[in-house]
């Protein structure tokens, strides 16, 4: 077994999509970023990557490769799937945690659920999704945007 951490923030602005775990969530301000910015997506695919080894997402997936402007972050979790299988590894189980201050993510928590656990060929139970706020302290407090902390097991 092997374990790794990873760790992903981007910038809130408007006239962005905000999209966490692959669902598209209807607030004023969106994440900033070569791909959709998915940073719940961003840090468990460093996690992944940081486990096995294999460096990390911008190694995998750089943004200065145009084939990944606007590109889906689940298409980039599956792809990084089935790297980790090329190298004969499979997921254990992957937690992560969201700090924004706004919006309230817990409706939305379920649907990430099922979206990371799809893309990565797993069941959902081995998949768990969290959310807090800073208390209105630090960048995300003051909704200059979000960050998200996860890791993942590979057996």
């Amino acid at each position: 077994m092997r374990i790794g951490i990873g760790y992903d923030v981007h910038k809130l602005e408007k006239g962005r999509k905000l999209i966490l775990g692959g669902v598209e969530i209807d607030y004023a301000l969106g994440l900033v970023g070569h791909s959709d910015a998915d940073v719940l997506l961003h840090a468990i695919m460093d996690a992944m990557f940081g486990a096995a080894a294999m460096g990390d997402i911008g190694r995998h997936f750089p943004d200065t490769d145009e084939r990944y402007r606007g590109v889906s972050s689940l298409r980039l979790l599956k792809r990084a799937s089935v790297l980790l299988e090329g190298k004969g590894y499979k997921i254990g189980n992957v937690d992560a945690v969201i700090v924004a201050q706004e919006p309230k993510l817990a409706p939305f928590i379920e649907q990430m659920r099922t979206n990371i656990a799809d893309a990565l060929g797993v069941d959902v139970d081995r998949i768990s999704v969290k959310a807090t706020t800073e208390e209105g302290l630090g960048f995300t407090g003051s909704k200059s945007g979000i960050s998200c902390q996860a890791v993942c097991l590979l057996e």
